[in-house]
């Protein structure tokens, strides 16, 4: 004979007082064992609550907004025969993997203050708990700044996935503005395979996460790019020379590491191209660290890990820990791509002779490098054969103006130049 059960909070570790962010059923709703009722959040992870056994929901005893602890009643529930099961105990969500919109390609670090691609659309708060999702894509779509509400999902029982969140936010960038905003119009759709034979090929992982990310920034941010020449004949030199020193221990010593170093100290000694806006746009977070993002090509799309305090380390230890990313690029963590003051992307190993990279937000700064190549140089009354790196600064016009862009890349210039001054 059916019984009618109460669902409590379970064990949640030492949490307390912690509010519901979405209830997922309501009164006379069909539940299943494991089914998720409640998500909570805490200032550390997003938790589901799954019901301990198979039924109908009678009674909801909370809603949206309410702070319940370990024991608080949830729901109670008609139990459907024999089927209970132990109460499981609550999934915190994962982070989520979010690619930091860089240069050539994401990654993205881990992810920057969003910009609310929503805002265009509807009002900026909507009634909380009107969007079925797991609290994985709550997160997903917070990063992304996606108003949850409003996205309409394909999911079981209208439950919204990650493709989603992502199509929602191309959607908007493709909308008109209202208020004098960018006119957008919408990419036609065409049959390509009328004009002969085509292949589809689903976009990776990676490369939809970061497509968002990079649209965002590049209509959002007004990009200026500065390009310079430095003449790294000297590095070039030293730097073979320290290879094969260390060559007997595995250490390959790559021009990123110079360039690295070069960067780190051009940064502080312009603190405001090491800086981020605030959410309002009203001023301007210097940061008293140096975290440079370096993009990695990978076979699913590139990936922008951040090495940390890199003012702090030497060539030879910088040239270590990138070694170390390119080994295991496949495994870089969301943790690892987070925290980034400014980027490298470096495409000298590729070929070209300049790029305009996309700055990656919420940075104010990214560098592209480009192939060397060896040129006559006007040197001492005659010309010389000097070997030439192609920069190419692109910075947020916003924060930036270009007298700034010219002396941070005649400095960074003058820097790799001069061997001598990575050791200031």
């Amino acid at each position: 004979m059916a019984e009618i059960k109460q669902v409590l909070v379970p064990d949640i570790g030492n949490f307390k007082d912690v509010a519901i962010i979405e209830v997922a059923v309501k009164a006379g709703d069909t539940v299943s064992a494991e089914q998720s009722l409640i998500s909570l959040e805490t200032d550390k992870a997003t938790i589901d609550v799954p019901a301990p056994f198979a039924g109908v929901v009678k009674e909801v005893k909370v809603k949206v907004g309410d702070k319940v602890s370990e024991g608080s009643l949830i729901v109670t529930i008609e139990a459907s025969g024999d089927t209970a099961a132990p109460v499981a105990a609550p999934v915190a969500a994962a982070p989520a993997l979010v690619a930091a919109a860089a240069p050539v390609a994401p990654v993205p670090q881990a992810l920057p203050a969003a910009v609310p691609v929503a805002a265009q659309a509807a009002p900026a708060v909507a009634a909380a708990g009107t969007a079925h999702a797991s609290p994985s894509i709550r997160r997903f779509a917070r990063e992304l700044g996606v108003n949850l509400p409003q996205v309409k999902g394909s999911g079981e029982k209208g439950r919204v996935t990650k493709d989603d969140v992502q199509n929602f936010v191309k959607q908007s960038l493709a909308k008109p503005a209202s208020g004098g905003g960018l006119q957008v119009l919408e990419m036609p759709v065409i049959d390509f395979a009328k004009f002969g034979a085509i292949e589809t090929k689903p976009l990776s992982r990676i490369k939809k996460i970061s497509g968002a990310n990079l649209h965002r920034n590049w209509v959002t941010i007004p990009h200026v790019t500065q390009f310079e020449e430095a003449d790294i004949s000297e590095l070039e030199a030293f730097r073979k020379e320290l290879g094969a020193e260390y060559a007997k221990q595995d250490i390959k010593i790559s021009p990123l590491a110079f360039i690295l170093k070069a960067c780190a100290i051009s940064l502080k000694h312009f603190p405001d191209f090491n800086a981020s806006l605030d959410a309002g746009g009203e001023n301007l977070i210097l940061k008293k660290y140096i975290h440079i993002g370096v993009a990695v090509d990978t076979p699913e799309g590139l990936v922008v890990p951040v090495i940390r305090d890199v003012d702090q380390k030497g060539i030879v230890q910088l040239a270590q820990e990138l070694g170390e990313i390119s080994a295991r690029a496949k495994k870089i963590t969301a943790a690892e791509m987070q925290g980034g003051c400014f980027t490298i992307s470096s495409l000298g190993g590729i070929g070209g002779t300049a790029f305009v990279p996309i700055i990656n937000a919420p940075e104010v700064a990214i560098l592209g490098v480009s192939r060397s190549s060896m040129k006559p140089v006007w040197k001492d009354g005659e010309f010389v054969p000097r070997l030439m790196l192609p920069l190419s600064l692109s910075y947020d016009h916003r924060v930036i103006d270009g007298a700034a862009g010219a002396r941070f890349t005649t400095y960074l210039a003058h820097v790799l130049s001069d061997m001598r001054r990575l050791a200031l």
